[in-house]
């Protein structure tokens, strides 16, 4: 079986997610441990703003209820991105939205942007997307005002398809957001990036 060839999966994850590891980053399944850090990381203007569904200002309990549901979603796959030493960095994961299409998502704390930590993440969520999950395409979103986070995206091989109004939880109100997607065959063909560890 090709990496074109393997058959889509039921559902996102079933239980937990697996680890992944890459060469600076361990993409691992949430605690309640977490809470306290992502609350911290999260609570701060910048990351809400330019994401969907973050409120503002951002609290322990808005955390732990993020844990929670992550922990119990069949439409949700999400992973706490850790350094290598163990420090919650931020988060990301794969959805299912209306229609069956699959879309990933990130955010990292502002102490870590610009070190390319975003990049690595979502190619190790990129490689289990298409590895582990089988899927034949994965869209993605950032907002036009974000040009580090749509870097991040090109950097991976999403390719722009359309500018939509996205509703923004944090601003209460919607902004335009750049759409992008990748599908299969493309991954396959610029896959130069190595392969993803497992490590349970």
């Amino acid at each position: 079986m090709t990496l074109l060839e393997r058959r889509p999966a039921e559902t996102l994850e079933a239980g937990r997610p697996p680890t992944l590891e890459t060469t600076r980053l361990r993409l691992r399944a949430l605690c309640r441990a977490d809470a306290k850090a992502i609350a911290s990381l999260a609570n701060d203007r910048r990351i809400a703003e330019n994401t969907a569904r973050i409120p503002h200002p951002y609290g322990l309990a808005d955390a732990e209820e993020f844990i929670a549901f992550a922990g119990t979603s069949e439409a949700e796959t999400v992973f706490a991105v850790t350094l290598k030493r163990g420090r919650l960095i931020g988060t990301c994961g794969l959805s299912r939205q209306r229609g069956g299409k699959i879309e990933i998502g990130y955010w990292l704390g502002i102490p870590f942007w610009g070190e390319g930590y975003a990049t690595e993440a979502v190619r190790a969520l990129i490689d289990h997307a298409f590895e582990d999950l089988a899927f034949e395409r994965i869209e993605a979103g950032a907002r036009v005002s974000n040009p580090a986070s749509r870097r991040v995206l090109e950097k991976c091989g999403f390719q722009w398809s359309a500018v939509v109004l996205t509703r923004i939880r944090a601003i209460a109100s919607s902004a335009p957001v750049d759409r992008f997607r990748l599908d299969r065959r493309l991954w396959a063909s610029l896959k130069a990036w190595g392969p993803v560890q497992r490590v349970s």
